[in-house]
């Protein structure tokens, strides 16, 4: 596995409960400033085998990015289960989007 992968997968682990991060963050973090879509993929292919809270992850612009609708609503499910508001599909980043130190 290559670095900014396991980079993403421990970032992503670390997101707690009712805080959300951002793809771009993430990347950025992981050491790709410009490798959301990679931490896309690594959500999409690697979420199951290394338990992944992937609904935690959402775009710049506080949306939820997901199109198929059925994983789109769980996301807003899993989301406000953990007291996360989401209105229209998007989340107040200034209120909820976590910054590791």
């Amino acid at each position: 596995m290559k670095p900014f992968t396991e980079n993403v997968i421990q970032i992503i682990k670390q997101i707690p409960p009712g805080k959300v991060m951002t793809y771009g963050q993430i990347a950025k973090i992981a050491g790709s400033p410009r490798g959301a879509r990679q931490v896309v993929r690594v959500l999409h292919s690697m979420s199951k085998k290394y338990n992944l809270p992937w609904f935690r992850v959402i775009n710049s612009k506080g949306e939820i990015a997901i199109r198929d609708e059925e994983t789109h609503d769980a996301q807003i499910i899993f989301l406000e289960d953990e007291g996360v508001e989401v209105v229209d599909g998007a989340v107040e980043l200034s209120k909820y989007q976590y910054h590791p130190k």
